[in-house]
């Protein structure tokens, strides 16, 4: 069972641009799609991250095959940083935006007492300023598995502008520290079987 580790209140500061949405909540029809357009970082190697949108067009999941932070006995200097950024472009009916409003991260860490592991992300539209970044702070002694849950007020919700394309940036990070006795330790958002994930909900909006 998942540990409940959540927090809420990710920062989003940017404008919405002029061309606004409508107040009307609803889903596009038919089936929305996302394609990773670039991948860059090394929690994410070539092949190892993979995009899906869900059938119901509410949300789309981010999969990692190869994505680990490590220090302690065992790993290298540079193992205890691990980043992924992702361009990401959905597609979707004309006569509708999007943004995003929550995000759900998940995955699974193995801390002694004394260690401690970190999971950062921000996401933003191209073209417009970074979101603030959200960060999430796991103690040890701790050997489970963690999710953390990042929510936007509806009010601040930064939809991508009406008739433009733009790719969704998503930029998440793992940390791992050890203990003073340099024992083992590692945070992970690994999935062998595609049952661990990076869930992005969308809120629609329909264009004026």
């Amino acid at each position: 069972m998942l540990s409940a580790m959540a927090a809420t209140g990710l920062a989003l500061s940017l404008v919405v641009a002029p061309t606004a949405p409508s107040s009307a909540d609803v889903v596009p029809p038919g089936k929305i799609k996302v394609e990773v357009v670039t991948v860059n970082g090394s929690g994410c190697p070539a092949g190892t991250a993979a995009v899906a949108a869900a059938d119901d067009n509410t949300a789309f999941t981010v999969t990692y095959s190869d994505y680990t932070a490590k220090a302690g006995s065992g790993s290298s200097p540079t193992d205890f940083r691990k980043n992924c950024q992702l361009s990401l472009r959905v597609f979707y009916p004309q006569g509708f935006t999007y943004g995003i409003a929550q995000a759900d991260y998940r995955g699974f860490a193995s801390l002694p007492r004394g260690g401690r592991g970190l999971q950062r992300a921000n996401y933003y539209f191209m073209g417009t300023s970074p979101t603030a970044v959200s960060s999430h702070n796991i103690n040890g002694p701790f050997g489970d598995d963690w999710q953390f849950t990042d929510k936007t007020d509806v009010a601040s919700i930064v939809f991508a502008p009406c008739g433009e394309t733009r790719n969704l940036n998503v930029n998440t990070e793992l940390r791992a520290y050890s203990n003073g006795h340099n024992a083992s330790s590692f945070v992970t958002m690994d999935s062998t079987d595609g049952g661990v994930s990076t869930k992005y909900h969308f809120a629609w909006k329909t264009c004026k």
